[in-house]
Parts: C-alpha cells; structure tokens; sequence
C-alpha cells in the first residue's frame, strides 16, 4: 500500500540530503518491536511503502534512537556515486507510531464499498499527546491518516488536509470529515476520548425592556445600576449581523473592556471599519458547512460575519441594541426600541448558513467567544435533543461555564406539544417565548355582521372602508384549486378565475405564513385569513404581510370555515379586514406563545425547562429572544448543595420536578426538595406560601412563612411532594400534572412551578 508522506513529512538523513524525491522510495516494515527502513526494492506483505520527500527532519522527530534499524542505500543512489557503503542507524519508532503503523499492515480492511462522508467532533485527552508530535494539529492529522487506512485503505492526505476546526479553549480536539469506519477506529485510539457526529441545526425564529421593567428613567434600577451592561461582552452566535445599523451606534462608549481579546475579521461587506466600541468583535465560521455542503455560493451568501439572513441582526440588537427614536415597523409600535442591555458590547460569530448551522462550526465559535472574553453567550439556535455528551451546544456552554460564561439558548418552536424543548442541559438557561401587553389587533367582520379577532401587522394600503368583499375558502371552493393544496394556499395551487377580487381563507401549514399571502396576492386576490389548525390552537403571530391579511385562531377559523359553507347565492358569504393598529395594556401577560416549545425536559426530567419565559412573541423585527438578567446581573448560581446531596432534584432550581417509576407496586411515592432564597427587597418582609395542588398528588411547604429582617438574608424551605399510585400505563408511557408554589408579601409574587411525573418501565 502507497502512502506518500511527502505532503506532510519530510526526510533528512545525513549523507542522503541531495538525493532527489523521485529517486528514493522506502518500506516501512515491522517485525516484532523492530522497524526497517529499507529501499524500495525490498517489501512484501509486512511492509508499507513510502515516498522520499525534501527533508527528513520531521521523521527523525518522530523517532528515538533506541534500536536497530537499518537504512540502506537504495541502488538508484549507488549507481550514482553517492555512496557505495551501507549505513545502519539505531532507532526506534515511537510505540504511539508502531502501534498506528501496524493497524496498516495487518488489519487493513477489503474495500467492497465506498461509504458516505460525515463530519464528526473529535474530543481528545490533551496530556496524551506523544512528544514527538510538535504540535496537537500534527498529532491529530497522523492518527486520522493512520485510522483512514486501517478502515478505508486512504492513504494520502485530502486536499487541505482532514482537519476542518481544531479546539483548544472548550476543550482539545478537532472536526473532519471522515467515513463511519474510520470514526471507529479513530475512537479506540488512544488518548481519544469521544467521536460524535456532528448534527445541523437551524435559527428559532421594542417593547420588552419596559414590560420587563428595565426603565432607562429609573436611575435607582437595575439597569443604572449596571450601568447598562456597559461592561458586558455579549456573544452573539446566529446568522452574522448588520453593521452601521442605529442600534448598533457606539456613541458616548469608552473602550471595549480591557480583558477582551477578540477580532474583526474582514470580508465582503464587511470591511475591518465596520466594528467599533458598540460591536467590537466580528469572526465567521464556514469550513464545517462547506465540507458537507461544498463550496458556498458567494453571489448568494457572503463569506465575511456580515448578516444576508437578518435573524442575527435582529438578535443581537434585542440583546444589547441602543436606543433608537423614532422607531416602528409599517407604522406599528412607535416608541423608542432598545435592547435588555443598551450599552453592552457585542460580538458577533456568525456560523448559521443557508443549509443550516453546522455543529463542528458552532463549537468553533464557542471555542473563539472563549478565547476572545466574552461574558455571556446567546444563541437562538435549536436541534433535537440528544445525550448532553452528543449535543455540542451543551458540550460547548459546559466548558463556557466552567469559565465563568452565561450562556443562554432558545427553547426551540416546536411548541405547543409537549416534550418539544430544545438546548436542555442544565449549564443552559432555556428561554421560552412569551407575550407582553402589547397587541396588534384586525379584526374580521363578516357580512352577518359579526367581528372575530385576529392579528397582524400589514402597513400597505387597506381595504376599501365599510366595503365588504366576496369571502373564499379555496379549500372547497368550486374552480379554485385542487382541494388539500389549495386550502393551505401552496405555490401553483390557486386558480386566478375562482379567487380574484376576494378575501381568501387559507390554512397554516406547510408553506410559511406569509408565503401564502404571497401565492393569494399572485392569484389576484385582495386579501387574505389565516386560519390556525387543531395543533396550533389559538396561538397567533402578527406578520408583515404583502396584501392585506390578518391571522385567526382555530376556534375562529372554524367559525368562519361554517359561514362560507352555509352562504347561498342570496346570501353570499362577504368580509372586510379592520386593522386596528397597536394596542397597549393588554392582559392577561405573558402568556406563553403557542409556537414556544414546552417541556418537561426530555433527557433530565428532573430538571425543568424551559428555565423561564421572556418576551418573544410581537416583538416586531425579531425572533423569540432574552439576554436575560443575568445577562446584566452576573450573579452565578451555587450547585455545591447539588454536589453534596448527589442528585439534580437539590440543584438550587427555582422550579420542582418530581419524578417517580410506577412499576405497579402499593409503595409510596415521595421526594423532597429543599431551596435556599434570598430578599433582594428593601428591608424586613414577610413571605407566605400557597400551593396549587398537581392533580394526583399531594405537596407540604414547611415552614409556610418565611421572614425576613433585612435585604440580602437567605432563609430555607423544604417541600415534600407525595404522588398517589396512577392507573396502570404502557410500557414506556408517562404522565405528567403540574402545579405551583407562590410565595407573596402582598405587593410581590414568586411562583414556581412544579411538575410530576410519573412513568412506566419499558419492561
């Protein structure tokens, strides 16, 4: 088997330096703990041949003279003058080097069929690095070389070589793109600690600051008081981000803190000027999306951290965005817009692309924000959930909190069902989203006079005023498409001659929201509806539309879907849009958005997520979002009560989860939780407890008043959590009620959540 080392190795022996390349070739060969370099002549199935290149010093690093090995001239070189004598030089080749070597000579595989390529994250164990290797980049390309020909008989170099990241702040270890057989190998290399696919994730996609109560007037608040974040660096890990934008503005800043070590990295549309003391750092990370997905096409998308998406842009200003006035969308909210921390410093890695946001990439970024100084990390990124040491979100924000990182996720869009919450490891503070009192109401009216709710945030000219407008279920109605596509209103599936001049009713699903008004403006339509389904419930987004049109939930959809179907041609079935612009005070808020993922946590049901719910729904120009408190406070939680009492249920949570197996025995079921608080009020307070019981189960406060003497004292409670025996479920099926512990003094409220669940073994 050939393996040209000349592209990474070189060759120096003395008396052997003028020899040229093409006239040498060796021969690895093994015999017991012995190795021989011989000339090309010589080989047979113990041996492995290899090329002459320009030096041999990095050969000579990579063996220590300890024992025989002999080096004879090749013949080439004696019919050349260069020597006529044979040489012996004692060495002996590193056990890390044999041991790799030896997989080539005896356990090279017959290669039957060629398999797929994926990219894998490498973690390996720093201190096993062998000393021969100059660098972990040099170790880390010779074990891929040596596991690609034990499993795949490759034995040279890919063009660029087979590393896509290298790691060093999070952890040590790499990315490459190799075949599952090789990743096999790899693992049971040693000082190789985990070899896990790498998995593609996608972004989860003005007014928070005063419904959260962050005022900029108020100069005895949180917000003065921290200055405004204007210490903080926050990493922003998404799409890029827009430079030059108001929000962005670096006005009446000092310098970016003296612990940052980042960069700007230039690149189309984004020249070195682009950052300043407002965004004082800028990277981007492809390589992982373009070793799966090729080379990115660059009349589409832009290889510099400047933002082609918009998500990240969008995220980060709602981070740390300054003050912006005017501001509004289509005449919709006017106000000052300003992120959770205006005078914060950002720093942008942008890693999400047009096929995704690819792990390996990710990590990178994680590595660099490390690196780089950055107080909090946020990303809106979601994937499925899997084992935390196959998650490299979770295994890049572990290693970031181990270094005193906040690192703060979405909890994904895959709401409303449950068990749909994403980025879960317990490091991570998951961030559902929720509404504020804030709304955007058009209405429709219907031709029998009634007016059902709906939302949105069109800002083009409206419809004609007091005109009703023929009303059209393209679902049913004759002529105007094919029935299923047309009722969710899909590209082609509309028939001009049956819907123009009308409002169209269409169902959500398939296409996104406001593709439909696209392919409804298209067929010549002049408004649109659209209708929840049963799994979206009465959850509604307020879109920027093209024509005009308004979202109903379920229930409404269902009553307008009934009126159409019941029309006559005596009574036809009419509507209008009423936009009605923005409303404020709205209540009840929050309340949880039915695109926000629910929980409990699929893979610790012990631990609740999401952790908490910020504002994330109507938030004009953006995606589900929070740089929470934290954010400004960087106040760390304390697990060391965890620690000592050896499980995740006494992590000092906010929020309790019981979990019990019901394994059809009468024995009890029963767990307690113990949690520390502390006053952050002014002065001597008293707290009083109520519980709202979890259905089926029965839950003690003890103490049931907690009294305080001053601002700053912690005090503890214990609650006890009992569950009765539940009817008997399936293998594998669970169950889960929830309830609640509120503590109050009269003026503050303090709820915690409590959830049990009960399950049934498989077997």
């Amino acid at each position: 088997m050939f393996i040209d080392f000349s592209s990474y190795y070189g060759f120096e022996v003395e008396g052997f330096e003028n020899i040229e390349d093409s006239e040498f070739l060796y021969w690895f060969c093994f015999d017991k703990a012995q190795v021989a370099l011989v000339p090309g002549a010589v080989g047979d199935n113990k041996c492995i041949q290899i090329s002459y290149a320009a030096s041999l010093s990095t050969l000579q690093e990579a063996m220590k003279i300890k024992e025989d090995m002999a080096l004879l001239k090749s013949p080439v070189a004696n019919s050349r003058g260069r020597g006529s004598s044979s040489r012996l030089i004692k060495m002996e080749i590193d056990l890390y080097l044999r041991s790799l070597f030896f997989l080539f000579l005896f356990f090279l595989p017959s290669i039957s069929a060629v398999e797929l390529l994926n990219t894998y994250i490498v973690r390996v164990d720093a201190d096993a690095k062998p000393s021969i290797f100059p660098t972990h980049a040099h170790w880390y390309e010779t074990s891929l070389l040596a596991a690609t020909a034990s499993a795949d008989g490759i034995t040279d170099f890919p063009p660029g070589g087979f590393l896509i990241h290298t790691y060093s702040s999070l952890f040590h270890g790499f990315s490459t793109r190799i075949s599952p057989s090789t990743a096999a190998s790899l693992a049971s290399t040693p000082g190789f600690l985990a070899v896990v696919p790498e998995l593609v994730r996608h972004p989860d996609t003005t007014r928070s600051p005063e419904f959260l109560g962050l005022l900029s007037s108020d100069r005895t608040g949180l917000l003065a008081e921290s200055d405004f974040g204007s210490e903080l660096v926050i990493a922003v890990v998404d799409t890029g981000i827009t430079p030059g934008h108001r929000s962005f503005a670096d006005s009446d800043l000092g310098l970016a803190p003296s612990r940052w070590r980042g960069q700007c990295v230039s690149g189309p549309g984004f020249p070195a000027s682009s950052c300043n003391r407002k965004l004082i750092g800028a990277r981007y990370f492809s390589a992982g999306y373009e070793a799966t997905s090729g080379r990115m096409n660059e009349s589409v998308e832009l290889r510099s951290p400047r933002d082609t998406d918009g998500h990240g842009t969008h995220t980060a200003s709602i981070a740390a965005g300054r003050y912006v006035f005017p501001a509004s969308t289509l005449g919709y909210a006017r106000g000052v817009a300003a992120g959770m921390a205006p005078k914060a410093r950002l720093a942008a890695y942008k890693v999400c692309w047009v096929a995704g946001c690819f792990d390996s990439d990710i990590l990178a970024a994680f590595d660099s924000a490390v690196a780089d100084g950055v107080d909090v990390v946020s990303l809106s990124v979601g994937g499925v959930v899997v084992p935390y040491y196959l998650d490299a979100i979770a295994v890049g924000a572990f290693a970031a909190a181990e270094a005193g990182i906040f690192v703060s996720a979405s909890a994904g869009n895959g709401g409303p069902g449950g068990l749909t919450v994403t980025n879960v490891a317990p490091w991570v503070a998951t961030v559902g989203a929720g509404s504020m009192d804030r709304d955007f109401p058009a209405d429709v009216k219907l031709g029998n006079g009634r007016v059902l709710p709906g939302v949105s945030v069109y800002g083009g000219p409206s419809l004609d005023s007091g005109r009703l407008y023929p009303l059209v279920y393209a679902g049913v109605a004759q002529g105007a498409g094919d029935g299923y596509s047309s009722s969710l209103c899909l590209e082609g599936s509309l028939n001009s001659e049956a819907v123009k001049g009308k409002i169209v009713l269409c169902d959500r699903g398939v296409n996104s929201r406001t593709a439909k008004g696209e392919v409804v403006r298209k067929a010549g339509a002049v408004g649109m509806i659209l209708a929840n389904g049963v799994f979206d419930g009465e959850g509604l987004v307020a879109d920027c539309h093209v024509l005009p049109a308004t979202a109903v939930g379920a229930v409404v959809g269902d009553v307008i879907r009934k009126y159409i179907a019941t029309s006559t041609s005596r009574f036809p079935a009419t509507a209008t849009i009423l936009f009605r612009g923005t409303r404020l005070g709205v209540h009840p808020a929050p309340v949880i958005a039915s695109f926000s993922a629910r929980g409990p946590n699929p893979q610790s049901p012990e631990i609740l997520k999401p952790d908490l719910v910020a504002p994330g729904l109507h938030i004009l120009a953006a995606w589900p979002h929070n740089q929470n408190i934290k954010a400004i406070t960087r106040k760390a939680a304390d697990c060391r009560g965890a620690r000592k009492a050896g499980h995740a249920g006494n992590l000092n949570y906010p929020s309790f989860s019981a979990v019990f197996a019901e394994d059809g025995s009468k024995r009890r079921m029963a767990t307690h939780f113990i949690r520390t608080v502390t006053n952050v009020g002014n002065g001597a307070t008293t707290y009083r407890a109520t519980v709202q019981q979890p259905e089926g189960s029965t839950v003690t406060v003890e103490p049931m008043e907690l009294s305080f003497r001053r601002s700053g004292q912690k005090l503890s409670f214990l609650v006890r959590v009992k569950a009765e025996t539940w009817a008997k479920m399936a293998p594998g099926n669970s169950r889960v009620r929830s309830g609640s512990l509120t503590w109050s003094d009269g003026r503050h409220s303090v709820r915690s959540p409590i959830a049990v669940t009960v399950q049934a073994p498989f077997s």
